[in-house]
């Protein structure tokens, strides 16, 4: 039996097939990328700001390839996305500086364990532990340096990137704008006060988003379908038809 990057049983695996989990990690990672002090290398492309849902659903399949497949497979996929990025490097004649990769895999981080807790439980440290180990093997197979060897040490970093490598930007209007180009404007209403409850509040604050009293009542609403497993019927509303990640 071939080894698993990622151990059966995993918390990783479970945030990671869950389809609502995965919504709320890229509402939040929208808005930190459309904050990033970076991002103009989403746009050299210019890919992400034409069809954002797209590459949303293209990085979910990439994450997927990881997270449930053999040790062997896994790296190569990793491999394949290195080779990516560094084609476009390529192109603009600069280097994607590690830290703005270090920052992506603190997104994951971060997102996977704030989703999680917010739809289901409070997390124990060991599976916290577990979400930092299994996004920190990924940038190592980048070639990534100074990543966190625990819990500890990565929640201490990512406060301090927080601070330092986020600004609002042109490039942060515009992209919100094609989210909502994309989305509607029902669904990007929405998309603002997921993004609103999940994201840490120095960034909340930049995008000056404000939760409303009817976010909570729907996500309160939400868990009791899906206690009754009937969630899928809500999420099929909430995304366009050719925007499904399963």
């Amino acid at each position: 039996m071939n080894k698993q990057f990622v151990k059966p049983g995993s918390i990783v695996r479970h945030i990671w097939s869950e389809e609502d989990m995965i919504l709320f990690i890229f509402a939040g990672a929208s808005a930190e990328f459309a904050l990033h002090n970076s991002v103009d290398w989403l746009y050299f492309t210019g890919k992400l700001p034409k069809d954002p849902l797209g590459r949303m659903l293209s990085t979910v399949h990439y994450a997927k390839q990881i997270v449930f497949t053999s040790d062997e497979k896994a790296r190569k996929t990793i491999s394949y996305i290195r080779s990516i990025h560094s084609k476009v490097e390529e192109s603009r004649h600069d280097k994607i500086p590690d830290w703005a990769y270090r920052d992506v895999l603190d997104m994951l981080i971060d997102y996977s364990i704030r989703s999680f807790e917010y739809i289901e439980r409070p997390l124990k440290l060991d599976e916290k532990e577990e979400i930092v180990k299994v996004f920190c093997e990924v940038g190592l197979g980048m070639g990534l340096l100074n990543l966190p060897s625990n819990f500890e040490t990565w929640e201490i970093a990512r406060k301090n990137t927080l601070e330092k490598n986020f600004r609002i930007s042109n490039y942060t209007h515009d992209l919100f704008k094609q989210y909502k180009n994309h989305l509607g404007c029902i669904r990007y209403l929405l998309l603002k006060q997921i993004q609103s409850v999940l994201l840490p509040q120095t960034l909340a604050k930049k995008l000056r988003l404000n939760s409303s009293k009817w976010i909570g009542a729907i996500i309160k609403f939400y868990k009791y379908c899906k206690y009754l497993h009937i969630e899928s019927r809500l999420l099929s509303m909430l995304l366009p038809t050719q925007f499904k990640l399963n």
